[in-house]
Formats: structure tokens, sequence, C-alpha cells
């Protein structure tokens, strides 16, 4: 998960302050000597650790313990409200024009950033807010991309403007406009080549298709996972095109954090979105303030509450109460429960977002879950009949020895599940009446 080092070894820093009355100097030093060597482990700029670092400790030295804070606590609040500033303090949006209007985005990056799939993930966001998007496939080089974007397309329901690989991508941005103001699109997003650096070819043909067209916004897209090199990038696209965005991809993967803290002050132009998961549905806001709270681990639970409000039915939540309270669910709400879990990212990115689960917490908590277990549950209840999953007491042993076989696992593995199943209805008759009385949000409930 994006920042786990980083996150871990910043806590291991905060845990020698406890105890402390008053931060001295030296404290401070010692503390941030640390945190330096973890900020520069996680590829951001040295010059971005060193502005940092200065900041912190000119705001630390000689702090008194205040408001029920101690030095650790009071520390961490100085790194994370430097942090949020470093990363631009507050959520950028993108500038679309009224309803009216067509926005021209031109979207940029390097091969192998995921340009292509992140475009067509925008397109989808945009489509959600009531926006007419359409993509365009400008990337006439790359073998297989236009019919990638036109696959990416129709997955998420916007239609992609192509010419084909023939004709120069300045003549089809011009052509992909004109046809988005005859038919009623608002925003044209442009699927720029890439390359597998950048070279000065590449830089002329999008300043050709600024020159042919007027776009509204540049959006560069960078791979996370490339550290520093992914700021040189950006560094080099602002220079020579100028860029109004950034969008972060592969944030959800093993990367270090360097570009997410080093884009905004190298560069000065604010992350838009991070791309946090493979699914055309996995790109988020960037907000400054919940990256910076997930890298002290201490979670990200607004960003939880929107994914499950997004993700979960409240009406079947409602319905659901109601089965717990009388203890009357079945297999098919189990079921239930652990699509929504997948629609939310599965159990690793809720579990990145809970207060204090992070770094060796986050791995004995992602060892214990055993996926394939719950693939293999999920084949046992997709095996029985529809009555079967809604009355669990009816399963005898000739009917479990049946669903084994279509689930192709031994008898013990569904005899294990039933007993799990009753022993959860068990307790929720024993909790159901602990529920009454509850509000709307006591009527809310996450699927674990």
């Amino acid at each position: 998960m994006a920042f786990e080092s980083l996150s871990e070894k910043l806590q291991n820093v905060f845990k020698n302050l406890r105890g402390k009355g008053r931060l001295t100097e030296a404290d401070v030093k010692t503390a941030l000597k640390e945190v330096k060597m973890a900020l520069l482990e996680a590829d951001v700029s040295y010059k971005v650790v060193r502005t940092f670092t200065k900041s912190v400790q000119e705001k630390a030295v000689g702090q008194d313990v205040m408001n029920g804070l101690n030095p650790g606590q009071m520390v961490i609040k100085i790194v994370n409200d430097e942090l949020v500033q470093l990363m631009g303090s507050e959520i950028t949006e993108l500038n679309l024009n009224n309803a009216s209007g067509i926005t021209v985005l031109m979207m940029m990056g390097l091969q192998g950033a995921g340009k292509t799939t992140t475009v067509a993930k925008l397109a989808a966001r945009l489509k959600s807010k009531g926006r007419r998007p359409l993509l365009v496939a400008c990337d006439i080089y790359r073998p297989a991309a236009i019919r990638q974007l036109e696959v990416n397309g129709e997955r998420v329901g916007v239609e992609v403007f192509s010419l084909g690989d023939q004709v120069k991508p300045p003549q089809i941005a011009a052509e992909a406009v004109s046809y988005a103001g005859k038919n009623g699109f608002n925003v044209v997003l442009l699927d720029t080549a890439g390359r597998l650096h950048v070279d000065e070819d590449m830089m002329e043909e999008l300043r050709e298709i600024r020159r042919t067209v007027t776009v509204d916004q540049t959006i560069l897209i960078v791979d996370a996972m490339t550290g520093q090199d992914a700021v040189n990038v950006a560094e080099t696209f602002e220079q020579q095109i100028g860029i109004d965005g950034v969008i972060l991809t592969k944030l959800d993967g093993d990367t270090r954090g360097g570009a997410a803290l080093s884009i905004r002050a190298v560069c000065g132009k604010p992350i838009l979105f991070a791309g946090m998961g493979e699914k055309l549905t996995d790109l988020e806001p960037f907000y400054p303030d919940r990256m910076a709270s997930r890298i002290l681990g201490m979670g990200d639970v607004m960003s939880l509450i929107e994914k499950a409000q997004e993700n979960i039915d409240e009406e079947k939540a409602r319905a659901m109460e109601q089965k717990i309270r009388k203890a009357s669910f079945g297999f098919d709400d189990y079921l239930e429960s652990m699509g929504q879990m997948k629609q939310m990212g599965g159990i690793s990115s809720v579990l990145s977002m809970l207060p204090g689960v992070g770094g060796s917490q986050m791995k004995m908590l992602e060892d214990s879950v055993d996926e394939g277990a719950m693939a293999r549950t999920e084949a046992i209840i997709l095996s029985m009949t529809p009555e079967e999953r809604k009355n669990p007491d009816i399963l005898n042993p000739s009917r479990k020895a049946r669903i084994a076989r279509g689930a192709g696992v031994d008898i013990s593995e569904v005899n294990k599940l039933v007993k799990q199943f009753e022993q959860a209805r068990k307790m929720m008759k024993q909790f159901g009446p602990m529920m009454k009385g509850k509000g709307k949000m006591g009527r809310f409930k996450l699927p674990f």
C-alpha cells in the first residue's frame, strides 16, 4: 500500500518523543533527522525535504504541551500541517466550462503510466457527475491504443471518437471538437500519444494540438511508483508545454510516496486525482489533508464513509438491519455483503483507511484474510439453491454433499461455513435488541 514504509517509520519517530513535557531543540533535531531519512528513502526531492524539515523545526522547538497533547502528538500535528501545506492545502477541482460550453482537456503522459486507462476513469467520473464526455483517440502510434480506449469507453458507457491511425492527431482533435459541438458533448478528453521517454517529436505534436484547438486544461498523468522520476517528468512537461494539474496513478501500489509529496512543491501544480486501483471506478479526488492523515497512520475515515455511501444502497442497509435484529438473514445477504466489500476495493482498501492500521499491522491483518478462502466461500454459497440460501436450516447431509461437489471443495468446508453462519445468527439474535432506537447513522452499516 502507498506510503506504508514511510508511515511506519514516522510513527516510530513520534513514539520516541512520548513522555517529555517540553520539546528541546535537541529533541526536535534528533526526531527530524529520522524524519528526513524517512522522507529521502520515500524518494522525496532533497530540496523539498530540506525546506520541510526546517519549517517543522522552527515551529516545534520550545512548543509546550497544550490542549491535552503530549510532545509526540504535538510534533505529529505540526508535521501533519506541513504535509498538508506541502501537497496543496486544499482540494483542487477540474475547471470545467458551464454545461452549455465545451471543455477540452488534453491528457498527457509517458507510456506505462496508465494514461489511456486513467482517461477512461476520468470520463466515467465526469459522466457520473452529469457531464457528457467524449473520449478522443489521438494516440495513433502505440499498437492497440485506439482499441484499448474503445474497449474502456464501452465499459464506462462513454463514446469514443476515432479517425484511425492514418490521420494526424491535431486534425483528429479538431474534428473531435467539431463533432462534440454538433452532438451535445460538453467535455472532450484528448488521449494523446505517450513515449517511453520525453522526446522533442512528442512535445512538438502536443504544441501543434494546442495551436489547432483551444485546450482549456492540460492534465499530466504520472506513475506514482516512479518516485522522483515522476517529478522530473512533470517539470519537463511544465517547462515545454505547461500543465494545469496532475493525476497520480498506482498510488495503491508499493510506491514510496515521493511523487505525491514533491510534485506540488517542485512544479507548483496541484494533484487533481489519484488512481487507487485497477477498476475503472478507482479514481479519487486528491485531498491533501486526508493523504497526510494516511501517511501519519491516522487513517482516512472521511474517504471510507464516502466510498461506503457510493457503494452501499441505504434501502438495502435498512433491510439488512431488520434481518439482523430478527436473526432472519440468509446466505444471500452474506453474499451481498461480500459483493459490497469488493465494490469498496476489497478488505485491503478498507483496512488502509482505518486509523492506526499501517505498516506491520496492515501486513498482519492482510495475511490473516485468506482471499482464497473467501473465493471458496462464494463458490459454496453459489452452489446452493435459492431456497437453501434463504433458509440454511434445511441443509441436511445430502444437500451439503451436493453443494460441496458443485463448489469443488471438501464437505468439511461446507460444514465449517454453515457452523460459522449459525453462530453468527445466534450472536446477532443476542445483539439485535440493542440496535433498537438508533437514528439514521445507526442504521448505516459497513459490510464487515
